[in-house]
C-alpha cells in the first residue's frame, strides 16, 4: 500500500506501519483501533490476562516484577541513562537476537523517525533518543523474508506492539522479544512543531524532551543546556487538538503486551521504571541487570483530587499565567503523587480524557473500544458531558 493512502482505521490510524507491509491483510484483526483485544493479546503474550481485582495489575497489566533503575555508566547522548539502547546492544552482542527493530532519525530532521532492522551495535546506538512523533515501525517487517533474521528484538510503543502480537505467528521467526516503552500523546511532525513553538524558549534547538515525574516538561538543547516548563503552564487552548486521534483513543499507555517495559512513569524523578511481564522479559533484563543501579518501586501522595481538577481544567481549555503555573508546579511536586501513584495519576488523567474524546467524536465506538480495565478506572471520576 502506498504511503499516504486511506487506512482501514481512517482518522484513528496511528501509522504503526503494518499497512505498509505485506501483513496489511491482517489489519482488521490486528489494528488496535479497529479491533480492541487486550485480554486475548495479554493471554497470548504472558499466558494470562491481567487480574482486574489487583490494583497494580488493573493499572499496569500483567507483571512478574517491577523495579526502578539507572544505568551505572550512562551512555553519552542517551535520553536518560541509556537502558533501552544498552539492552539492544547486549541482545545483539550476546547472540540472543539477529537484529533489533529500532528507530533512527532522518539526516535532515532530528524528529523525523526512520525505522530500521539494526544488525550492529552501532546501528542500535544511532537510534538512541526518543522521537515523539508517529512512526511506522512495523513497515520494516517487509524486510524480514530472505533476510536470514530468525530471532528479533522489537522496540516499540503500545499500538505497534499490539499489531505485532496479532501477526507474530506469521513472521517466520524462531523467537521474538518485545521491549516496550510507555507511550502517550504522540503527534504528527507538524503537531510536534506546534507544541515546540508554543512551549520551548528555543524550539529549533530542542534535542529531546519528556514529561517528567516532577510535573515539568524537561527540554534538552543542542548546546547542552536544559529547560523546564511546568505542566500547568501549557498553552492548552492551542494544544488541545494537536495530539493524534489515535493517541486520544488509546488505552495502552503501559504497553501491556510487551515482554519488558522501560520508561519513566512509575519511578521517582531521574529513575526509570522497569516492568518484567514474563520470562522473556526477565531474559532481556538479565542482559543488563548487573550494570544497573536499582531500587524498589515506591508510591506516595494522593492523585484523585488532582485528576478531577485536571479533567475540568482540560475540558475548559484553561491556561494559567506563568507565575501561577510555576507556583502550582512547586506545590504539586512537594505534596502530589510520586512513583506508582504518579503513574496512576497519569493513567487516570489520560483515560478520562480519552473516554470523553471518544464519546464526543466516535460515540459509536465507545462500547467496543474502551477495555474493561479502563472502564473500571474511569468510573471513579466525574466526566464532562459528551
Amino acid at each position: 500500500m502506498a504511503r499516504g493512502t486511506v487506512r482501514p482505521a481512517r482518522d484513528l490510524c496511528s501509522d504503526c506501519g503494518l499497512c505498509d507491509s505485506r501483513w496489511v491483510a491482517y489489519v482488521r484483526r490486528a489494528c488496535a483501533f479497529i479491533t480492541q483485544q487486550f485480554e486475548t493479546i495479554e493471554a497470548r503474550a504472558h499466558g494470562r490476562s491481567r487480574d482486574q481485582d489487583n490494583e497494580d495489575e488493573l493499572y499496569f497489566g500483567v507483571f512478574q516484577r517491577m523495579l526502578c533503575a539507572q544505568l551505572a555508566s550512562p551512555i553519552e547522548g542517551a535520553q536518560w541513562t541509556g537502558i533501552v539502547s544498552t539492552l539492544g546492544v547486549k541482545a545483539l552482542e550476546s547472540g540472543l537476537v539477529d537484529a533489533v527493530l529500532c528507530v533512527q532519525q532522518s539526516p535532515d530532521d532530528r524528529f523525523t523517525p526512520v525505522p530500521v532492522l539494526a544488525r550492529t551495535p552501532q546501528e542500535v546506538l544511532a537510534a538512541r533518543v526518543n522521537k515523539p512523533t508517529l512512526s511506522n515501525n512495523l513497515s520494516v517487517l517487509e524486510q524480514l523474508p530472505g533476510s536470514g533474521i530468525e530471532r528479533l528484538l522489537v522496540i516499540g510503543v503500545g499500538c505497534q506492539t499490539q499489531a505485532l502480537r496479532a501477526v507474530q505467528d506469521s513472521l517466520g521467526l524462531k523467537q521474538l522479544y518485545v521491549l516496550g516503552m510507555p507511550c502517550v500523546d504522540n503527534v504528527s511532525r507538524e503537531g510536534l512543531q506546534t507544541f515546540l513553538d508554543s512551549t520551548s524558549r528555543s524550539p529549533e534547538t530542542v534535542v529531546h524532551y519528556e514529561f517528567m515525574q516532577d510535573f515539568r516538561i524537561h527540554f534538552r538543547h543542542s548546546d547542552g543546556s536544559t529547560e523546564t516548563v511546568p505542566f500547568f503552564g501549557l498553552d492548552t487552548p492551542r494544544l488541545k487538538e494537536v495530539f493524534a486521534p489515535s493517541c486520544l483513543s488509546c488505552f495502552d499507555y503501559v504497553n501491556a503486551s510487551a515482554d519488558l517495559v522501560v520508561g519513566y512513569m512509575g519511578a521517582p524523578y531521574q529513575w526509570q521504571w522497569v516492568v518484567v511481564r514474563n520470562d522473556r522479559g526477565q531474559e532481556l533484563l538479565d542482559l543488563v541487570e548487573s550494570e544497573l543501579n536499582t531500587q524498589p518501586v515506591m508510591s506516595s501522595g494522593q492523585r484523585a483530587q488532582a485528576v478531577q481538577q485536571g479533567i475540568d481544567a482540560y475540558d475548559k481549555a484553561l491556561r494559567l499565567p506563568r507565575w501561577l503555573a510555576e507556583l502550582v508546579g512547586v506545590l504539586v511536586n512537594r505534596v502530589g503523587p510520586k512513583g506508582l501513584e504518579y503513574a496512576r495519576f497519569s493513567i487516570d488523567s489520560h483515560f478520562t480524557r480519552n473516554v470523553t474524546w471518544l464519546q464526543r467524536n466516535h460515540p459509536d465506538k465507545v462500547a467496543a473500544h474502551v477495555p474493561a480495565f479502563a472502564r473500571k478506572i474511569v468510573s471513579r471520576y466525574r466526566l464532562p458531558k459528551p
